[in-house]
């Protein structure tokens, strides 16, 4: 099989107001495009020989000028060569520092390709440990504790059993928050908290004490992912898993350093920060070596596949927004939320395409 063009379609579409925000001095939901105004994003198309074909979501006019002047030079490649892409991807990293979420694009076009041919999915062709998978509501900010009551509330009343708080960002009142949480859930709920990198080691060990007393399973990334010294004091210093590694750049070989260090005592691992499938499973695959767990982040196709595909994790994650939302998960079309698990699907492929014929007419930017 081989490559016969890469393709990457720019469409429009309206920003919607911010739907959740995230602690405070963070963005919330969106891309920063203003409430009304256009914004775009794109569309990756891997064609083949065979009328096979992948595909892949990217940020706008970005992928597509990475399309056209460096991943045309795949054309011509084995797309089931998922290992030879991958380090090809990393060689045009190598001038042009690509952001994160662009160094999996292609990885996982691939992969989509590659699942299809296969008749496989996904899951089964990189490991296949079990579809079916608990999922842990993970919180946005919200601005009241009555609101976290009465939506961590909501969750359980939907089959969840373990629940990460996103919160303000204010040590003493996440404390008081993660002290009720537990009272809320009781006292076999897995709970989590996620400081989105916003304190000093200080604060951190401090909030780390807290996390002991309320029996998290996971305190995940409370300092900023640059000072590994700190993470290395804070690990010996507390008894709750301290989880990182979710944002730095560099794969595999990064995660190498922050285990080296014993600056962890569990690892992230996803599709979208560590390079596609590809990626997520090299980092996944690594951690196990040294006995320890890879928690997968985020949602979508890409990363259920891998929490599926794998031993070493607990959770499938699922961002939790407002009553609405979280009443309709069972309802989804796309990976619902059924009795506090989601399945991953037994079709190929990462997830259905778009219409091609539509995705050409409305484009603003094609290459």
């Amino acid at each position: 099989m081989k490559i016969t063009d890469i393709k990457c379609y720019v469409v429009e579409y309206t920003a919607p107001p911010q739907q959740f925000r995230w602690r405070n001095g963070l963005a919330g939901s969106g891309d920063g495009t203003p409430p009304g105004a256009k914004g775009t994003h794109a569309i990756l198309k891997v064609e083949t020989d065979e009328g096979i074909v992948g595909s892949a979501g990217g940020r706008g006019h970005m992928l597509a000028d990475l399309v056209r002047r460096r991943f045309k030079k795949f054309i011509g490649m084995d797309p089931l060569n998922t290992e030879a892409l991958w380090h090809e991807v990393w060689e045009v990293d190598r001038i042009e520092e690509l952001p994160m979420y662009d160094l999996g694009t292609m990885d996982m076009a691939c992969w989509d390709i590659k699942s299809r041919k296969a008749g496989m999915p996904v899951y089964q062709m990189v490991g296949g440990n079990n579809p079916k998978i608990p999922a842990y509501a993970s919180t946005v900010t919200w601005d009241t504790m009555g609101e976290y009551e009465r939506h961590i509330k909501e969750c359980m009343d939907v089959g969840f059993t373990a629940f990460k708080l996103h919160a303000w960002g204010d040590a003493k009142a996440d404390a008081k928050l993660s002290r009720n949480l537990r009272k809320w859930t009781g006292p076999d709920a897995d709970l989590m908290f996620d400081g989105s990198a916003g304190w000093d080691y200080v604060t951190a060990l401090w909030f780390g004490r807290v996390m002991e007393e309320c029996n998290f399973l996971w305190y995940e990334e409370p300092m900023r992912e640059f000072d590994l010294p700190s993470y290395v004091q804070l690990c010996a210093a507390l008894d709750v898993p301290v989880l990182a590694a979710e944002t730095p750049d560099g794969c595999h070989w990064n995660a190498a350093t922050w285990i080296q260090y014993r600056a962890l005592d569990m690892m992230r691992t996803s599709t979208h920060y560590k390079g596609g499938i590809t990626g997520a499973m090299k980092v996944a695959h690594l951690a196990e070596s040294f006995g320890m767990r890879a928690q997968v982040h985020g949602g979508g196709h890409g990363n259920v596949h891998v929490c599926a595909a794998i031993p070493n994790n607990d959770y499938y994650e699922e961002l939790v927004i407002d009553t609405r939302q979280i009443k309709g998960l069972s309802k989804k079309k796309d990976l619902p939320i059924i009795d506090g698990y989601v399945t991953a699907p037994s079709t190929p492929g990462l997830g259905p395409h778009p219409d091609w014929k539509d995705v050409e007419k409305k484009a603003v930017f094609v290459v």
